[in-house]
């Protein structure tokens, strides 16, 4: 595929020899390695950049977006991540909808996360809006190796910019580890007009995917993100190839973990004119779904995490909602229109 060649290059030389434990460690007290991906709704800084559509998140424009509310937002965020790590602080925490390095920096240094020594991987990225990916990890449980982000450039659409995919290699309890944090194009305009984009991005990650594949049968992809898909959805079932089926494992499959939580769960992660749908997901290699030794996933361990205090009343249509930050542009004071969602993932000897 065009323009992601250097990417692929990438990738084949960041490659290294896989490590996993030996069969006389006791991993009995090895600390949970849970991983949280989160898209917490447009959490900007309130100054203007005179390079981003950023405007509305200023202190006089349409928003208002002043300290009280960045500080509010900020905090929730806060709030949300420390619950759902319970006991166990997050490993790993993927996020989208970020502005910059400045609000990063803000929310692991001035509130409580601070005292738990999160680390930052942040590249900023070529969207109009100024929203990027991000990687927040616990340096205690994760030692990042290589990161690097693949841009998209859409052949069909040269004018058009999107997230950047973010790639960090790492080790994880001595395995090697390749995660990928996505943000996908959304149906904004339409979906028969975004959809092209959303099979695109996903064609560009199945390459990389394919080129760590190809040198290792054995490789373990952790990829999360939003999609602004569903995983029955084209550009994650058949241009990602993300299999829904896990009675018979192979190694050099995707798999989503998500497939199927909307009947175990009864939720989603997002909802739209009063459907739920689960756009936020997990999707591992096969490798990780295999308990052998080093680091594994179990098929049903993703969960939704939706709290009462992150769910309003739908007004409108019937249930709950996400409680969120903006209803149009009215001022809300909530979280996030999306909720997040987590898995574990295991050791073994």
């Amino acid at each position: 595929m065009n323009g992601i060649t250097s990417n692929k290059l990438i990738i084949f030389i960041c490659l290294l020899p896989i490590f996993t434990f030996s069969q006389s460690q006791d991993l009995s007290d090895v600390p949970r390695f849970r991983v949280v991906f989160y898209n917490v709704e447009n959490l900007f800084d309130i100054y203007n950049d005179s390079l981003k559509l950023d405007d509305e998140f200023t202190p006089d424009a349409v928003r208002h977006w002043d300290n009280r509310k960045f500080y509010k937002k900020i905090n929730n965020v806060y709030k949300v991540l420390v619950n759902i790590g319970g006991w166990e602080p997050p490993a790993i925490i993927g996020l989208c909808e970020i502005e910059n390095r400045f609000v990063l920096n803000k929310l692991i240094y001035d509130t409580p996360l601070k005292k738990f020594g999160y680390k930052v991987i942040h590249e900023e990225s070529p969207d109009k809006r100024g929203i990027d990916v991000a990687m927040l990890y616990r340096p205690d449980l994760f030692t990042p190796l290589f990161h690097s982000v693949t841009g998209i450039r859409f052949p069909f659409d040269t004018s058009s910019r999107t997230r950047d995919i973010l790639y960090v290699k790492g080790l994880v309890y001595g395995d090697t580890i390749h995660f990928f944090v996505n943000h996908w194009p959304s149906k904004y305009g339409g979906l028969m007009g975004t959809e092209p984009k959303r099979a695109y991005v996903a064609e560009v990650l199945k390459s990389q995917t394919d080129s760590l594949f190809n040198i290792s049968d054995s490789v373990k992809i952790f990829i999360m993100g939003d999609f602004n898909d569903q995983p029955e959805d084209e550009s994650i079932s058949k241009y990602l190839n993300a299999l829904s089926d896990t009675t018979q494992v192979k190694s050099k499959e995707l798999y989503n973990l998500m497939s199927g939580l909307f009947t175990r769960q009864k939720t989603g992660t997002h909802k739209y004119q009063g459907r739920w749908e689960i756009l936020d997901q997990f999707i591992v290699s096969g490798s990780l779904l295999m308990r052998k030794n080093g680091v594994s996933v179990s098929t049903s361990g993703a969960h939704i995490y939706h709290p009462g205090y992150l769910l309003e009343k739908d007004e409108k249509y019937t249930g709950e909602k996400p409680f969120r930050s903006f209803a149009g542009m009215k001022y809300n004071g909530g979280f996030s229109d999306h909720l997040p969602v987590y898995v574990d993932l295991n050791t073994y000897k």
